[in-house]
C-alpha cells in the first residue's frame, strides 16, 4: 500500500529599499517546521525582481541545507541504535 505524505513550503518575501529578504517555511504533519532565509541586495542584482528571485532561491537552498542537517542528525541517532552507518547524500 502506498502512503502519501504532504509537505508544504510557504515563501514570504519582504522588499525593503535596498534589499529583499525571503523566508521559505516547511510544514508537515509529522515534523517540526523548518525555516530557510535568503537575502539579496537590489544594487547587486540590478533589478528588484531579480533580487526577489535570488532571495527566494537562497532561502530554498538554506531550507534544503537545514532539512539535510535535520535528517543527518536523525540518521546519526539511528546509527547509535543500529550500529549501521546511515548514508545521507545529494542523490
Amino acid at each position: 500500500m502506498t502512503v502519501v505524505h504532504r509537505w508544504q513550503v510557504e515563501i514570504f518575501i519582504d522588499d525593503h529599499e535596498t534589499r529583499t529578504r525571503a523566508e521559505a517555511r516547511l510544514h508537515s504533519l509529522d515534523r517540526t517546521s523548518l525555516v530557510g532565509v535568503g537575502v539579496a541586495d537590489h544594487a547587486a542584482a540590478g533589478v528588484p525582481e531579480i533580487a526577489e528571485e535570488l532571495a527566494v532561491s537562497r532561502a530554498l537552498v538554506d531550507l534544503a541545507a537545514r532539512l539535510l542537517d535535520s535528517a543527518s542528525g536523525e540518521a546519526d541517532g539511528d546509527d547509535a541504535a543500529t550500529g549501521t552507518p546511515a548514508e545521507i547524500g545529494a542523490g
